[in-house]
C-alpha cells in the first residue's frame, strides 16, 4: 500500500515537471504577462451630432392661471376650401315624376344620332361633346357627370360656377366641380325648365372657358323651347 502510494506521487510529480516544460516551450508565461500589461481598448468615437433646434412661434392664445404651468397646444395649418354655392333662384315649375317613361334602346340611340348630325354641323371652332340623358341626370339625383377627358382638356381645374345657355339665349348658372368631373348645383333647375327626360341627347358647345351651350334633342323627336313649355304650364 505504502509502495503504491510512493509509486503514483512519483508519477505525479514526473507529469507536472512535463507539463511545465511544455509551457516554457510555448512561452505561455510571457503571453499571460503581456496579457496583463495590455490596456484596456480605446472605445470607437462617437459620431458628433447636431443639436438639434426647437422651432417656436408666438401664437396669441389667452391661457388661464390654472394651466400657466402646463404646456401650451401645438397647432398645424389647415386648408379649407370654400364652398361654391348660387343664388337660390325662384321657380314655379313642379315635374309630376309618377308617369315618367324611361326611354327604349332603339329611341336613345336614334336621338343620340340626331345630336350626332347637330354635333357636326357646328364646326370646329369650338369644343363639343355628346351627351345622353340618363333617369339618374334628370329625375334621381340630379347629377351631371361629364367626360374626364374632356374635363382635363379644356374645362377650369378648379370648381367654380359656369354658365349653361339654351338655344333661346337664356342662361343657366351650375356649380361645376374639378375633381368629380361634372356639374351639381343648379344642373336639377336646368333639367326640370327644360323638362329634360330619360333618353333626350344634349350638345354642349364650349363658347368660353366657362360657357356652355345646349342643344337638345328630344327622345320623341320634339323640339320644344322652354318659353312654349312655360306657357302651357
Amino acid at each position: 500500500m505504502v509502495m503504491s502510494k510512493m509509486k503514483y506521487e512519483a508519477l505525479r510529480q514526473q507529469r507536472m515537471e512535463e507539463n511545465k516544460k511544455r509551457i516554457e516551450e510555448l512561452h505561455l508565461p510571457l503571453l499571460s504577462q503581456a496579457l496583463k500589461n495590455a490596456s484596456s481598448p480605446k472605445s470607437s468615437p462617437m459620431k458628433k451630432t447636431k443639436p438639434r433646434i426647437a422651432r417656436t412661434e408666438l401664437v396669441p392664445v389667452r391661457r388661464s392661471e390654472r394651466f400657466s404651468n402646463k404646456s401650451a397646444p401645438q397647432y398645424k395649418e389647415v386648408t379649407f376650401y370654400e364652398r361654391v354655392q348660387l343664388p337660390r333662384r325662384v321657380s314655379n315649375r313642379t315635374r309630376d315624376l309618377s308617369n315618367r317613361v324611361y326611354a327604349t334602346d332603339e329611341s336613345r340611340e336614334c336621338a343620340i344620332r340626331k345630336a350626332e348630325a347637330l354635333e357636326s354641323t357646328l364646326g370646329s371652332d369650338y369644343p363639343t361633346f355628346v351627351k345622353s340623358m340618363l333617369p339618374s341626370h334628370v329625375s334621381g339625383g340630379f347629377w351631371l357627370g361629364l367626360s374626364s377627358d374632356f374635363c382635363k382638356r379644356k374645362l377650369p381645374r378648379n370648381d367654380g360656377v359656369m354658365l349653361l345657355v339654351d338655344e333661346q339665349g337664356e342662361e343657366w348658372p351650375v356649380i361645376y366641380l374639378a375633381r368629380k368631373t361634372g356639374l351639381s348645383g343648379g344642373w336639377k333647375k336646368f333639367s326640370v325648365d327644360h323638362d329634360l327626360a330619360d333618353g333626350d341627347a344634349l350638345v354642349f358647345q364650349l363658347i368660353r372657358p366657362t360657357v356652355f351651350k345646349v342643344f337638345i334633342i328630344r327622345v320623341d323627336g320634339s323640339e320644344k323651347s322652354v318659353n312654349e313649355k312655360t306657357d302651357n304650364v
